[in-house]
């Protein structure tokens, strides 16, 4: 007899998939007894070590094999420079030679604009209030804009990348977002057909947005309409009879949105493949209300303007940069940092060994997450939903899968009290009510349906063996801290950032849907039965028929820990965003020059 082991696999989009074992998928067939069951994990722990693997194994070793590999991926020349770019990977021991693509998809829709037009449009956007404006002027940087006439945090950040190799640079000028979301949202039909839609903006920038630019949204719209309008035609979210203008309704309330089908508790042993980075919001209209920079208060530009910004979720057309958080070291955002000598040591002072770490999932943050336009979502945010979660004291049950005995591969499957579990290894709580008075039942609700705890500094962090890391206003900056440390990194995401491409989920780090439901399973995966389990073992289905090997699935996740670590160590170095910059820097310079195929590099 043959028999079938059957997953059901859900796609949530692109290369990015959930593995959900159904418990009743076989009942579809006669078997008289079900399938041997196989944890998804060790697969996808497995895949992943293989996928980094084979992209490390395949950089160029030549400067020769690096522009044929360029002219193959991107159908041209490399930009001049590229051979001193080359040098400076070498004289750095940069890893990562080739995985640019991301960076050429950024850049790609701003080849149809002429080169005079281009830079019209960066001096344009850098007048902007929360836009800077970077210049690079005979062989020197500076930052010659700032909001009030003081340049932000992350202008002065991007030039201190630049620095590095300006002197080899010709004149250019960069637009910096000085806030964490992202900007740019062009209609879909102007990037789909950009050759019939306007590309003079000689009458400024008004005339190309079609209005006066007021940097909040003011009641007049909001990022979702703004952001459906990059969508197909055809897709849901355009189709859509209503929209976040619309009232407040039924199917849009907190209660509804936390019984959705995707939060069932039916779905909690599912595991992505990836974080949500590429999730396709046009298809999937309602993630929109889990999502807290769909409400931000800050307008975007709903024209094709270089804006050079730390992260993008999808759909924006801003230019990634590394972020000034990961950049310059500061005792908040920084693992090691001695804020007596300002030096970064290799081992955090307040690092513990592994096995000494508690075994619990940690976080702390403030309540950011989004802004207020339209109000009255704040309850759904990203970060509200999952301490709500985490803090959950009911005794409705959710279902685990864990190792019985202890520390093998024989499963068993139990129905638990999320308050009992939460009560056994979650550590999650806000430290800060940020935008408290825009929750609907003001700050004393928000102080009610939320757990809250005292602040802690980024060493507290490093007692725990799991870490959390979830958007905020935009994406996370502690993501790096996090990496450098001997503990686990869970993260969340809807953002992609410069390294995206650099870094594999399931190797690195441990990827969590925006949803969170699988955080119960990929703990009892990984820990084992917590105290409540145990006590549900009598009552347990036993999921493994054959008998009981050693499997040490700790260590497992301490690979993860040390896999994370030596990945910041080799390839998130500040040097390594250097790099990206310096690549960035000789692909601007061409696309603002007025011959550009002058500006490629012969080989």
């Amino acid at each position: 007899m043959i028999f079938i082991f059957l997953f059901l696999l859900r796609p949530t989009h692109t290369r990015q998939h959930a593995w959900q074992l159904t418990s009743n998928a076989y009942n579809f067939f006669s078997f008289s007894k079900p399938p041997p069951f196989q944890h998804p994990i060790p697969g996808l722990i497995e895949e992943a070590r293989n996928k980094f693997k084979n992209m490390m194994s395949k950089q160029s070793r030549t400067l020769g094999d690096a522009v044929k590999e360029y002219r193959s991926r991107y159908g041209r020349d490399p930009p001049k420079g590229f051979d001193k770019w080359w040098k400076f990977t070498q004289q750095n021991s940069i890893k990562v030679i080739d995985e640019y693509d991301s960076l050429m998809k950024d850049l790609e829709p701003f080849w149809v604009l002429p080169p005079a037009e281009l830079r019209r449009r960066i001096r344009q956007v850098g007048t902007l209030p929360s836009v800077d404006l970077v210049r690079v002027q005979d062989g020197k940087v500076d930052v010659v804009k700032g909001l009030y006439d003081e340049p932000s945090a992350r202008a002065i950040g991007f030039s201190s990348m630049v620095k590095k190799f300006e002197d080899v640079l010709p004149d250019m000028e960069f637009s910096i977002n000085s806030k964490s979301e992202g900007r740019v949202l062009v209609p879909w039909h102007f990037i789909k057909f950009p050759n019939s839609t306007r590309q003079d903006s000689t009458d400024g920038f008004a005339s190309m947005i079609g209005e006066e630019f007021i940097v909040d949204w003011r009641g007049r719209s909001n990022v979702w309409e703004a952001f459906r309008r990059t969508c197909d035609p055809q897709s849901q979210s355009r189709r859509l009879l209503n929209s976040l203008r619309a009232h407040f309704n039924e199917t849009d309330s907190v209660n509804h949105f936390e019984s959705a089908p995707n939060l069932a508790l039916d779905q909690s042993f599912h595991f992505a493949e990836s974080t949500n980075a590429n999730f396709d919001f046009c298809a999937h209209p309602w993630a929109k209300n889990a999502q807290g920079h769909f409400f931000s208060d800050w307008t975007t530009i709903s024209a094709l303007y270089p804006v050079f910004s730390p992260a993008k979720a999808p759909g924006y057309s801003d230019i990634l940069i590394p972020s000034h958080y990961y950049y310059s070291p500061t005792s908040r955002y920084t693992y090691g940092f001695d804020r007596l000598t300002f030096t970064i040591k290799d081992v955090d002072d307040h690092e513990v060994p592994w096995e000494q770490k508690s075994n619990t999932v940690f976080w702390r943050g403030a309540t950011t997450g989004g802004g207020s336009s339209p109000p009255g979502f704040l309850p759904q945010y990203q970060r509200h939903r999952f301490v709500r979660m985490a803090s959950d004291s009911s005794d409705i049950n959710r279902t685990v899968v864990f190792a019985n005995p202890p520390e093998t591969n024989h499963y068993v499957r139990a129905k638990v009290p999320v308050g009992a579990l939460n009560e056994d290894f979650m550590d999650v709580a806000f430290t800060k009510a940020v935008g408290c008075a825009n929750y609907p039942t003001g700050c004393e609700g928000m102080q009610r349906d939320h757990r809250f705890a005292e602040a802690v500094q980024l060493g507290e962090h490093w007692r725990h063996k799991y870490l959390v890391d979830i958007d905020g206003m935009g994406y996370s900056a502690r993501f790096f801290a996090f990496l450098a440390s001997e503990s686990a990194v869970i993260k969340s995401t809807v953002y992609r950032e410069f390294y995206s491409d650099w870094i594999q989920p399931w190797l690195h780090f441990i990827p969590l849907s925006t949803t969170y439901s699988e955080l119960y399973n990929i703990y009892a995966y990984f820990s084992g039965a917590s105290p409540s389990m145990q006590e549900a073992i009598p009552s347990a289905t036993n999921l493994t028929s054959t008998k009981p090997s050693r499997h040490n699935a700790d260590e497992e996740l301490h690979r993860i820990a040390r896999a994370g670590r030596n990945w910041k160590a080799a390839v998130g170095r500040r040097v390594d965003m250097e790099s990206y910059v310096y690549r960035l820097c000789l692909e601007w310079a061409r696309l603002v020059a007025d011959d550009r195929e002058a500006m490629s590099f012969k080989f």
